[in-house]
């Protein structure tokens, strides 16, 4: 079973347990913990990764790690996750959860191309027309890119909206060209 079905398994699995045991939001909050001291140590994603470390090891690195900084029922999961030799799934665990998370509040994320830095109302009527689009929350990341020349491009999971100019201009080029003299 390849890593990214196996961390979307426990995923699930462990979104399940807390929706049915009332604690989703303190898992929740445990596991971005967790993401962000996975995030600032590397070391640490190198010894769950590590074949020769072995899982009592792992699970004691993790338990001494979070020992009071998590609940005592997301302690069980991460120990859990290395006892089984998953520990190194922990990071894609984590972000399968937060997909699940936002799956099951209706957020979306979507990444905003601009030529020039959009202005704060610019961002949100951006976001609202999005938003009544897809029907969901959108939770848009909005980045420069001045190679677009004007306007901007959205990419929401698969799907690609290209409103730029430099689009523009390309698809003229090609209308052009294809036309016969």
């Amino acid at each position: 079973m390849s890593s990214a079905i196996a961390g979307r398994r426990y995923a699930v699995a462990l979104l399940e347990v807390a929706v049915e045991g009332n604690f989703l939001e303190k898992v929740t909050e445990d596991l971005q913990k967790i993401q962000e001291v996975l995030s600032g140590s590397h070391e640490l994603v190198l010894a769950l990764k590590s074949p020769l470390i072995n899982v009592d090891l792992k699970s004691k690195i993790l338990e001494e790690i979070f020992r009071n900084k998590i609940s005592e029922k997301t302690m069980v999961f991460i120990k859990l996750l290395a006892h089984k030799k998953r520990a190194a799934l922990l990071a894609g665990v984590i972000s399968e959860f937060n997909a699940l998370i936002d799956e099951r509040n209706g957020v979306i994320n979507a990444d905003v191309k601009s030529a020039v830095k959009l202005s704060d109302e610019q961002a949100k009527e951006l976001v609202n027309s999005l938003s009544i689009r897809t029907g969901k929350k959108i939770r848009a990341k909005m980045l420069l890119d001045e190679n677009l020349i004007g306007g901007v491009t959205v990419k929401i999971g698969d799907t690609i909206i290209d409103g730029s100019i430099s689009h523009q201009l390309e698809m003229l080029k090609h209308s052009l060209v294809a036309e016969p003299a």
